[in-house]
């Protein structure tokens, strides 16, 4: 019979336009794997991974945990922002004494803009067809 190991692992959920992140954060050396890949590997630009990395960069704790985030829907800036929350609110479960730092920085708060739906009688969201007075 196999033996469990018994580490400790704090989640967070992130969300962002339509994207959701469901992050792990475990004990570790500072690697982040997302959807299986290595961070620098999914993402097509490191400024993502920049922007992703900003909740461990303000506590301190980049090389201190170990992260595997599961990402789905929307594009690759939502996926990040989503991730980025994630991370955020994971750290928060880890410790409570994170929260001032974070909160300065608005990490915590949810980035609530989705794109506005089309209208009818117009070509987008807003765009109206051309006027003509004559």
């Amino acid at each position: 019979m196999a033996t469990k190991k018994n580490t400790v692992m704090y989640r967070g959920t992130g969300r962002r336009k339509s994207s959701v992140a469901q992050v792990i954060l475990t004990p570790g050396q500072g690697e982040i794997i997302v959807n299986g890949k290595p961070a620098l590997e999914f993402f097509p630009y490191a400024t993502l991974v920049q922007d992703m990395e900003q909740p461990l960069e303000a506590t301190g704790t980049k090389a201190d945990f170990s992260i595997k985030i599961t990402v789905k829907g929307g594009g690759f800036t939502g996926q990040a922002g989503a991730a980025r929350l994630g991370i955020a609110r994971a750290l928060l479960e880890a410790s409570k004494d994170y929260k001032p730092e974070l909160r300065t920085k608005g990490l915590l708060t949810r980035d609530a803009r989705v794109k506005e739906r089309k209208k009818y009688g117009l070509y987008g969201a807003r765009r109206a067809p051309q006027f003509s007075k004559r």
